[in-house]
């Protein structure tokens, strides 16, 4: 699915015109990745937990030369499902 088919069945689903779709999941979308940004976790019931997270730095390999290459630490987003929608996923 895409953001404009997402778009698409929100409005649908919510009698509201596409632009009200589309401005409701863009302010979805900007406060998940602001809270998260500031470093607090989105906590949907039933759905999961958008969390920011770290990566310790570390050495890999290039693939094409076989060289070790350091690997800067990073930060990065975890998304853990909730109870719901994993059930959902295994039909239980």
């Amino acid at each position: 699915m895409t953001k404009t088919e997402l778009i698409d069945a929100i409005a649908s689903d919510c009698d509201l015109s596409k632009a009200a779709a589309q401005r409701a999941l863009e302010s979805i979308i900007a406060n998940v990745v602001k809270t998260v940004t500031n470093g607090d976790s989105v906590q949907l019931v039933g759905f999961g937990t958008f969390a920011s997270g770290s990566r310790a730095e570390r050495i890999g390999r290039n693939p094409r030369t076989g060289e070790d290459i350091k690997i800067a630490a990073a930060k990065t987003v975890k998304f853990s499902a909730g109870k719901a929608f994993k059930d959902a996923v295994n039909k239980k």
